[in-house]
């Protein structure tokens, strides 16, 4: 299964002075440690002429960037008037992954905002149908506790997955993980990502698919919900059942205080998509009968922005059975209203480092006819003018850093080295849309990072990976 580069590091690096040559002031050689070697001179080189890096050296570059001003990002809830609030109560505290992410004032530390009504009719009414008693099913399949939220008409709105159930999470309802981590710790999990941050990495690819406009990532926010299908610890439902107890006994004085029921759960809500069915399924449809032409364009299109994105977010979970594809071969007006496709289970990306151990984590659509076909005119002139844009990358880093930073185990230097990684798989796939290179050569460049040079803010360090997994192909 090994594969040779189709780029140099040499034309790699000539590249970044080709997309990037205008914002280019100085050019410094850097150590092949990691840290910025300060004994070397700061003598200017001609950039064009400057001969390229070993695999395992450094660049460093300096660029004009525009700084953003800071937003704040208030937190939300749900008055009980069915409106949204800042308003809600506090969970259980504890340490590391079960440190409460609410706090102590009752004020939601979550990244929502009131900008998206729709989305937030959509929250309001899964609250609701919980209250009237219709609740969250969990999902049997996956890793982790996820659960299926319904409305008061019972139909399926969204998929709601808490922090606190993901595979790292003490509370994950699936035995078998359980089994895994406390059997096997040296096969559980993946060194690459931050632990117990799937709920955070949901939420960080609607925001870059927004940005973007690659429109195939469904909806997805961080919200807060409470419901007894969920997995809570005995002391949770003790504690909610005295909290029950005690209001109904005494309304007028306890019953003013203190909220009764368990407590809300943080996690991603993505907005659930009706008709879809996994990627496999039509893929091998398609294979023995083929849609027409202009129905097969438009899914090129769309599978290509799905590879840019996975290539972006450096996904480390997608397989066939985590995207969907939704055709209706009656509908014969545009290729656009008969084929749709989702990106969905995006919790395994944004890695802080590229995975150099046991396992490649390989983007599986590589392996499909459509990863052979160059990049289309059309996904170029959709992506190529913004990821040369480095005002517009620096925008996308700093709504992730905002987004990022509402979990209390927020840590900012590791999510420092998750935006080089992506700086670098954008500059790779700049040079890959700009050279009409295809998905399957785009996985075969070499990998870099660029990191911010901790002594100038405008000044970057380019380092190409020099260790990689034992396994190549899973």
């Amino acid at each position: 299964k090994a594969v040779v580069s189709t780029q140099s590091t040499g034309e790699q690096a000539n590249f970044f002075h080709a997309v990037y040559g205008s914002s280019a002031k100085r050019y410094r050689t850097g150590s092949s440690s990691g840290t910025s070697n300060k004994t070397k001179s700061d003598t200017p080189y001609t950039l064009s002429s400057e001969p390229p890096p070993s695999p395992s050296g450094r660049k460093r570059h300096s660029l004009t960037t525009t700084d953003g001003s800071p937003v704040s990002t208030p937190g939300t809830g749900r008055s009980t008037s069915g409106t949204p609030t800042g308003r809600r109560t506090v969970t259980p505290g504890g340490t590391g992954e079960q440190r409460r992410l609410l706090t102590d004032e009752g004020e939601a530390n979550l990244p929502l905002s009131s900008d998206d009504p729709e989305f937030y009719t959509l929250v309001v009414e899964a609250e609701r149908a919980i209250e009237e008693g219709i609740l969250p099913e969990r999902i049997y399949q996956g890793s982790s506790g996820s659960y299926f939220v319904r409305n008061r008409d019972n139909l399926t709105i969204g998929v709601f997955k808490p922090k606190n159930e993901e595979p790292y999470g003490h509370l994950n309802p699936k035995w078998t993980k359980w089994m895994q981590k406390m059997c096997f710790p040296c096969c559980f999990g993946r060194s690459c990502l931050i632990p117990n941050q799937g709920y955070m990495s949901e939420a960080g690819a609607s925001v870059v698919d927004q940005k973007l406009d690659l429109n195939v990532v469904p909806k997805t926010k961080v919200v807060a919900i409470a419901s007894e299908t969920f997995n809570y610890t005995t002391m949770d439902k003790a504690r909610a059942k005295s909290v029950k107890f005690a209001t109904e006994r005494f309304p007028d004085t306890l019953g003013k205080k203190m909220r009764p029921g368990l407590p809300p759960k943080v996690g991603s809500f993505q907005v659930f998509v009706n008709g879809y069915k996994d990627a496999d399924h039509w893929i091998r449809r398609f294979q023995e009968e083929a849609p027409p032409e202009p129905v097969k364009e438009h899914f090129q299109h769309l599978f290509e922005k799905l590879v840019c994105l996975d290539y972006i977010i450096r996904n480390t979970d997608r397989g066939n059975d985590n995207w969907l594809i939704k055709y209706d071969k009656y509908k014969t007006d545009t290729p656009e209203e008969c084929i749709f496709v989702a990106a969905i289970d995006n919790g395994l990306a944004f890695p802080f480092k590229h995975p150099d151990e046991w396992r490649a984590y390989p983007y599986y659509w590589a392996w499909l006819p459509y990863a052979n076909q160059p990049f289309s005119a059309r996904t170029r002139n959709l992506l190529l003018h913004k990821l040369k844009n480095l005002d517009l990358v620096k925008e996308l880093l700093d709504e992730l850093h905002k987004l990022f930073k509402h979990d209390k185990g927020f840590d900012k230097s590791l999510f420092d080295r998750q935006a080089a990684v992506m700086r670098g798989q954008i500059l790779n796939l700049c040079q890959a849309l700009e050279s009409e290179m295809s998905p399957l050569q785009l996985v075969q460049m070499p990998l870099l990072r660029i990191e911010c040079d901790s002594r100038s803010k405008s000044s970057f360090i380019q380092q190409f990976q020099d260790k990689y997994p034992f396994f190549s192909s899973c």
